[in-house]
């Protein structure tokens, strides 16, 4: 089969969906179809690396790293049509969206699309937030996605939100998938001694770590207002951020306020192949985030064996079993009992990396993968349909 996926946003940038664009992209070659990624070049310059055709664009500033492409047509999307795709899977829903939908209507082939991104969560970025309001992004969602064959939906959560907006074509819920293999990599005493050496960590703290975009709406904040208390009864308890993002400054002006500087630590950005060890260094993963359509940085984390500990969120159902793998929390007293009991229990702590690991199986890219190419093969199949039941009708009336 010949596949086409157009993404905003992929290397050398680094968040979830391209994460998942590469995983499904990987997974489709390695079983036998030819895939090409159409997305946006950070730059004026058009280029093709491999199966990678980047369209030159411009930013647009309403967003961090929002880029637009303009206009929908030009010589690397005509070889696109003249490779002749079977199907094509949009990720975003801006400028590629737009040129895949081009593409499908040049050939008549069926585009399909999964939705990542709960925009009612990001609405602060677009243009301050004065402009685009819920009710807004929502027909702007249901206009855009009812054109087209249809969804992936990563959770019942985000499926949920589609149905609410109004979406009447078939929505599938399949979690994205992550390459195990990269998480479950061994870190050496050596290689985790250099790190902690790097970041002034001491063998007697304890750290429990967020690891993903520093995003206000990651809600990183409410977790650095809960360490002065539990500070009090872990006294070694170190709090480790890792990564980068447009709300870092915010955080670090908290850490100060709060007169934790100590038991605060910043990373910024990390290369995303060293990512891996970070889960190794910490005993705890922790995120009170609730805008996730899944979260991959909670099974990035089970993977790697590392127990999680998050607010309660719909898109977590499944994913975190209560007591076996992590706990989840709605008020701050439970999370300071979730964190106290998991570093004071050894036993509960191993039993728990050891059922993090069993759970992330259930999320690997090859599982991912082949529920989406079931997707693919079934809208191919509905299009050819609806092709013969056209020509018979046509034929019928001749």
């Amino acid at each position: 089969m010949k596949i086409v996926i157009t993404t905003d946003t992929y290397f050398p940038m680094v968040n979830g969906v391209i994460t998942s664009v590469n995983n499904l992209y990987n997974e489709l070659k390695r079983m036998g179809h030819k895939v090409k990624i159409l997305t946006l070049s950070h730059s004026s310059h058009e280029e093709i690396h491999g199966d990678v055709y980047y369209l030159k664009s411009f930013g647009i500033g309403v967003y961090p790293d929002a880029r637009i492409k303009f206009p929908l047509h030009n010589k690397l999307v005509n070889e696109i049509i003249r490779w002749n795709p079977d199907i094509i899977h949009s990720q975003t829903e801006f400028s590629m969206m737009m040129v895949s939908k081009y593409i499908s209507n040049k050939l008549d082939i069926p585009h399909i699309h999964t939705y990542h991104t709960m925009y009612e969560d990001y609405l602060c970025y677009l243009l301050g937030g004065k402009i685009i309001n819920k009710n807004t992004s929502a027909k702007m969602i249901k206009m855009l996605l009812n054109s087209l064959d249809s969804i992936i939906a990563p959770t019942e959560k985000a499926k949920s939100s589609l149905v609410g907006y109004g979406i009447n074509k078939p929505i599938y819920v399949i979690p994205t998938g992550i390459d195990l293999s990269i998480f479950k990599q061994q870190v050496s005493p050596e290689e985790k001694q250099e790190i902690m050496n790097m970041l002034k960590i001491k063998r007697e703290d304890r750290i429990v770590a967020y690891i993903g975009r520093i995003g206000q709406e990651k809600n990183i904040s409410e977790i650095i207002s809960f360490m002065p208390k539990l500070m009090k009864k872990n006294r070694n308890i170190k709090l480790l951020i890792v990564g980068g993002g447009p709300y870092l400054d915010n955080l670090k002006n908290q850490v100060i306020s709060e007169n934790i500087e100590e038991k605060v630590i910043f990373t910024g950005m990390v290369n995303s192949n060293e990512v891996y060890k970070y889960y190794k260094i910490a005993e705890i993963f922790v995120t009170a985030s609730t805008s996730e359509t899944q979260g991959l940085t909670y099974l990035e984390s089970l993977s790697s064996g590392c127990p999680v500990v998050c607010k309660y969120d719909p898109c977590i159902e499944g994913v975190i079993d209560q007591g076996k793998n992590g706990y989840t929390y709605k008020k701050e007293s439970e999370f300071e009992e979730h964190i106290d009991r998991i570093l004071k229990d050894d036993l509960l702590r191993n039993d728990m990396k050891k059922y993090a690991e069993i759970k992330a199986n259930e999320y690997s890219s090859r599982i991912f993968a082949n529920k989406v190419l079931e997707k693919y093969i079934r809208a191919i199949n509905r299009s050819e349909e609806i092709g013969l039941d056209l020509g018979t009708l046509i034929n019928h009336k001749t």
